[in-house]
C-alpha cells in the first residue's frame, strides 16, 4: 500500500474518532449535565458506564488528534480507550446479570463502542507502530 493511501486511511480513522468523541461528550452532557430532554429519555442509565464513556469523549478526541498527525502514542491511546471500553462494557455486563436496571440502547451503545474502539486501535496500532517501526 503506498503512503498516500495510508495517509487517506488513517484521516479517515482519525475523523471517525473525533467525530466519535464530540458525539459521546454531547450526549453524555445533555443527560449529566442539562435537566432537559435528554435526561428524560436516557431512561434506566447507568451512572458509571454513563460517565466513563463521557470522560472517554475526550481521549476519542486526543486520539483522533494524534492519529491525524500520525503520531505513535495516538495508537497506544487508541489500544487504552479500547480496553477501558472493553472493560466498561464487562462492568455493564456484571450490572445486569446482577439485576442492575438498564436501557437495551445503552447495550447496543456499548456493543459498537467496543467494536469501533477495537477496530481504531488495530489500524492504528498497524498503521503507525509495526508499519512504520517494526514493532
Amino acid at each position: 500500500m503506498n503512503n498516500a493511501k495510508k495517509c487517506i486511511g488513517l484521516k479517515i480513522v482519525a475523523l471517525i474518532a473525533i467525530a466519535f468523541g464530540l458525539l459521546t461528550l454531547k450526549s453524555g452532557g445533555e443527560v449529566l449535565f442539562i435537566d432537559g430532554a435528554g435526561r428524560a429519555a436516557a431512561g434506566n442509565y447507568v451512572p458509571f458506564v454513563l460517565w466513563s464513556n463521557f470522560l472517554l469523549g475526550f481521549l476519542y478526541i486526543l486520539a483522533g488528534i494524534g492519529i491525524w498527525m500520525q503520531k505513535r502514542w495516538a495508537a497506544w491511546l487508541a489500544i487504552l480507550i479500547a480496553l477501558l471500553t472493553l472493560i466498561v462494557f464487562a462492568a455493564f455486563g456484571w450490572h445486569i446479570n446482577n439485576g442492575g436496571l438498564f436501557e437495551a440502547r445503552t447495550l447496543k451503545a456499548m456493543t459498537l463502542r467496543s467494536s469501533v474502539w477495537t477496530i481504531i486501535a488495530f489500524i492504528s496500532y498497524f498503521r503507525l507502530i509495526v508499519q512504520r517501526y517494526g514493532k
